[in-house]
């Protein structure tokens, strides 16, 4: 797997990464509104003893980046509400834009992680999570707790199978320490890339990414998980020759 560096990470007290880790807040950030800097534990749904930064109503922090003209890149954040009601995270790589709805908690810490892919159009690019300020009482917003980035290899057709990335191999970041519940892919809905190469999210339920370091995993080193059930689905489009007959295998399991 190829990474980029971490590019934020607001935890003092444990590593955010196994490797590549910059440690403490870094000053690369821009700021635009109300941005707080603050700890989880009892009035927040950040981990206990973790930093955090709390997007006020219409706040944003950006960072420009170097990256490769025409890679795919999956941004992977940890995230959560700071009040009851639903919050949205707008995630921005211009031109690419996607709303993070934050609704439902899949985690048991307190904080959910999500992915969300862009394709580089130059050399550099310029990251922003943006609070867009629709949540009804202003005085909420997102807390965000660690960010990474990674480049994604292209998926490649073998001789023995039509299906590109089989093995959901190729995702996005799964290093992070609150990635141990799994990794939200959020709904296809604008967003033109997929986090899952050669996938589509083709439900308006997200979907999970999951590995088999933290969850049983029928075969390889990572899964998806439908955690909407029925409602969840992911979707691909293979080139097939006609009156050519295929044979179709899946292994799945559930969880115990």
């Amino acid at each position: 797997m190829v990474y980029l560096a971490l590019i934020l990470s607001l935890l003092f007290t444990a590593s955010a990464l196994r490797e590549d880790t910059l440690k403490g807040f870094q000053p690369k950030w821009e700021t635009s509104g109300p941005v707080e800097y603050i700890s989880g534990g009892k009035y927040f749904l950040a981990l206990n003893g973790v930093h955090a930064i709390r997007l006020g109503h219409e706040a944003s922090i950006s960072q420009k980046i170097h990256v490769k003209k025409g890679t795919m890149y999956a941004l992977t954040f940890a995230a959560s509400r700071s009040c009851v009601q639903e919050e949205v995270l707008r995630v921005s790589v211009p031109p690419a834009l996607g709303d993070i709805h934050m609704k439902s908690l899949y985690s048991t810490n307190g904080s959910d992680v999500y992915a969300w892919a862009f394709r580089a159009t130059s050399d550099f690019a310029k990251v922003t999570l943006h609070n867009p300020g629709m949540q009804e009482d202003p005085a909420c917003g997102p807390l965000i707790n660690t960010v990474a980035i990674k480049e994604l290899l292209p998926p490649l057709l073998t001789t023995n199978n039509l299906v590109k990335n089989s093995g959901f191999e190729e995702g996005p970041h799964h290093n992070l320490i609150y990635a141990s519940d799994g990794i939200i892919l959020p709904p296809k809905q604008e967003d033109l890339e997929s986090p899952l190469p050669g996938w589509i999210i083709e439900s308006l339920k997200a979907v999970k990414y999951i590995d088999r370091a933290h969850f049983h995993v029928p075969s390889g080193q990572a899964a998806i998980e439908l955690v909407a059930g029925r409602e969840s689905a992911i979707a691909q489009i293979i080139p097939t020759v006609p009156k050519f007959h295929l044979h179709l295998q899946e292994r799945e399991t559930s969880r115990p």
